[in-house]
């Protein structure tokens, strides 16, 4: 098995790439905060019960060279195939606008955060199974 295809790093890898997209659909919000009639978007969260289904499913093309999935190699995809929606932080104002540049940050942070923590957590799996293997640690 190859390491992508170990569940836990493919759900991984998979929360790293909605949290990266997120952030992009985030940093528009702040880069339109003064757009006249933009309104807040954010992404939908992933189903972690399907996601689950579809990292432990039997590899029917193993041994080939493919890609598992087009998000983990085209980043710079909208969105990377996650269904953004609309998601007004308050009211809208005068110009239509409905973005909050406070709750816009608190976002920020949070999802930096996230991704921060799946990236320590895919290092620390991944020198798990270098010592298990005998290839020792960094």
């Amino acid at each position: 098995m190859e390491l992508p295809q170990i569940p836990l790093l493919a759900m991984l890898k998979e929360r790293m790439s909605w949290l990266d997209a997120r952030q992009n659909v985030l940093s528009q919000n702040v880069a339109n905060a003064d757009t006249p009639g933009y309104a807040a978007r954010d992404l939908k969260p992933v189903n972690f019960e399907q996601t689950l289904r579809e990292v432990t499913r039997p590899n029917q093309f193993a041994g080939t060279l493919m890609t598992d999935n087009p998000r983990q190699i085209a980043a710079s995809q909208q969105n990377a195939g996650f269904a953004d929606v609309n998601t007004p932080d308050v009211e809208t104002n005068p110009s239509g606008n409905s973005v909050s540049l406070e709750q816009e940050m608190i976002k920020v942070s949070d999802t930096q955060a996230q991704f921060q923590a799946a990236a320590d957590l895919y290092a620390k799996a991944i020198e798990m199974m270098r010592t298990a293997i005998g290839h020792g640690g960094s």
